[in-house]
């Protein structure tokens, strides 16, 4: 299993909203959003606040499991 980092609310959101993933927010509600792909990606809810730090596994399963990138594709993004 390869070393994830931990970041920040906000960094995961903008690696989640940049290509090839391109999630866009289509709901929304305090820190809670309701994400979409137009490229074919699982919705996801993501409901981080932007300062908090986000472990390292959670990161992992966000983009390893929940989005369904190999660990390879998802560490490229980071």
């Amino acid at each position: 299993m390869a070393n994830f980092p931990s970041m920040k609310g906000a960094q995961l959101l903008r690696i989640l909203r940049r290509e090839p993933l391109s999630y866009a927010i289509v709901q929304s509600s305090g820190s809670h959003r309701k994400m979409e792909s137009p490229n074919g990606y699982p919705p996801l809810r993501f409901s981080f606040h932007d300062n908090h730090d986000i472990a390292p596994g959670l990161v992992r399963e966000i983009l390893v499991k929940a989005v369904g990138l190999t660990e390879i594709e998802a560490l490229a993004l980071i």
